[in-house]
């Protein structure tokens, strides 16, 4: 059964099993992650070991259900209804067939009619908005958004302006960018922080640079924490409250201003002459900015500043980040590169340690343990890694000086002093007579009264008999 054809949870039920037949979760932890009981995990496990992917998708997937209309009576219904009630709606329609004994739900009725093509879905009743009062403080809350406009008006290649809006103000910030991406959002964001500190929230749309559209890990799904981006991320860390729009609408404050701009803008950037984006940001910075927050900005309720002071690490915030574990050669792979750890981080024991590398946004990687940045140097592709440094060797014994004064290896000269004291000569008088013993089968041991020499001693257990000639007392 292809995946395509299977729903959601059936989807969802694919990657955890799998998990289980990777031995990464057991039955217990699955049956927490997928909201089911044991048992019922149990059946689902056997199903998927059985019979593989298709074993999860439901028993009555493409079958007819049990109160499925007859399909004469359908056939009569849509001939009476093209005969006599075509222009009826389905819920007047199902009431008149009733009159008939042609009983039918009137959704039911809709559906068939939407199969057959006989009717076409009407335009949706407008929907109920209320209106938002600002934000009462300066930095409170700011609006981006990504606009995309023939902004040179054929002079180069379409772009894409990002906008910021302060929703007590209107306070305006924008810069060009090629495309809207997580590196433009991180751009406009910072030059707002430093021109004005950093905001409390944030108003986005539910764009795939904010929001998350996939599952996340075994590990964020037990821990009951949703997937992040990259950008959700940074603005977690730096303590700015993400808020995204269900609509449109409701960031309206800033898809206003897109079409203002999207008139003065264009028109100011055609009486100035410019055709690049180096200019067109000059000129947004220097020229326009200004003069349009004179114009536009509006005073707010409260005084008060709500933003807050600039991080003092807002670079590396501002990044792209993940976590790797290190491997037993203490070598970390990201991104097709494979990065080695210095040995001055040996007290840290990292085998087998998450650490976090980051890439800034001017191509700067940083690798980090618990807030240490750690020290590194890139593997050229294909090399072999090094092979681990062998254990210390145990010092050599200091030779005696006599021995290295006539390069003997150790043994000690004549008048050495452990010669003048015979010790040397009487132990190798001793060595000689036990050597020629053994060769004569003397082995220590005093002889036998039958004049044999005696067996060798060998290592016996205690309750073992020891073996021998024995004299017999009568």
């Amino acid at each position: 059964m292809e995946t395509l054809m299977m729903s959601q949870k059936e989807r969802r039920r694919i990657g955890v099993m799998a998990s289980v037949k990777a031995n990464e979760l057991n039955l217990v932890e699955a049956a927490q992650v997928l909201g089911l009981g044991y048992r019922q995990t149990r059946r689902v496990w056997k199903r998927y070991a059985a019979e593989g992917d298709a074993g999860l998708v439901h028993r009555l997937r493409g079958q007819a259900g049990s109160r499925r209309k007859a399909p004469e009576l359908r056939a009569k219904i849509l001939a009476r209804y093209d005969e006599r009630y075509s222009d009826f709606g389905p819920t007047l329609a199902a009431e008149y067939l009733a009159q008939e004994q042609l009983v039918v739900d009137h959704e039911t009725l809709r559906r068939w009619l939407l199969a057959e093509q006989r009717r076409t879905v009407r335009r949706r009743r407008q929907r109920f908005r209320q209106w938002r009062e600002r934000k009462p403080c300066f930095g409170a809350m700011v609006q981006l958004d990504g606009s995309h406009h023939d902004w040179f008006e054929g002079r180069r290649d379409p772009c894409v302006l990002m906008v910021m809006v302060d929703d007590a103000t209107n306070r305006l910030g924008a810069q060009f960018f090629e495309a809207e991406t997580t590196r433009a959002s991180y751009d406009v964001f910072e030059g707002w922080i430093r021109q004005h500190r950093l905001p409390q929230s944030l108003y986005v749309d539910r764009d795939s640079i904010y929001r998350c559209e996939g599952l996340g890990s075994i590990a964020e799904q037990m821990a009951g924490k949703a997937p992040q981006t990259q950008f959700g991320r940074a603005m977690e860390q730096l303590g700015v409250e993400l808020i995204l729009a269900h609509s449109p609408q409701a960031k309206g404050r800033v898809e206003r201003m897109n079409g203002v701009l999207q008139d003065r803008l264009v028109k100011a950037l055609r009486l100035a002459g410019i055709k690049d984006l180096p200019s067109a940001n000059e000129f947004l910075r220097r020229t326009y900015l200004p003069e349009h927050n004179r114009k536009f900005q509006k005073a707010p309720a409260s005084a008060a500043d709500a933003h807050r002071g600039v991080p003092r690490r807002l670079n590396e915030v501002l990044s792209w980040e993940v976590e790797r574990v290190v491997q037993r050669d203490w070598t970390v792979q990201s991104e097709g590169q494979r990065y080695q750890l210095d040995r001055r981080h040996e007290a840290l024991s990292l085998a087998g340690r998450k650490v976090i590398v980051r890439r800034l946004r001017d191509g700067t990687v940083q690798l980090e343990r618990r807030g240490v940045k750690l020290k590194w140097r890139v593997v050229a592709a294909g090399a072999r890694p090094r092979p681990a440094a062998p254990a210390r060797q145990p010092a050599p014994k200091r030779e005696p000086k006599a021995a290295a004064a006539n390069g003997s290896g150790g043994k000690p000269a004549a008048d050495h002093p452990w010669r003048r004291q015979r010790i040397g000569s009487v132990r190798g008088a001793l060595a000689r007579r036990r050597a020629a013993g053994r060769a004569a089968g003397d082995f220590g041991r005093p002889p036998l009264r039958s004049g044999l020499p005696a067996s060798p001693a060998t290592r016996r257990r205690k309750h073992q008999q020891p073996r021998g000639h024995f004299r017999l007392s009568s």
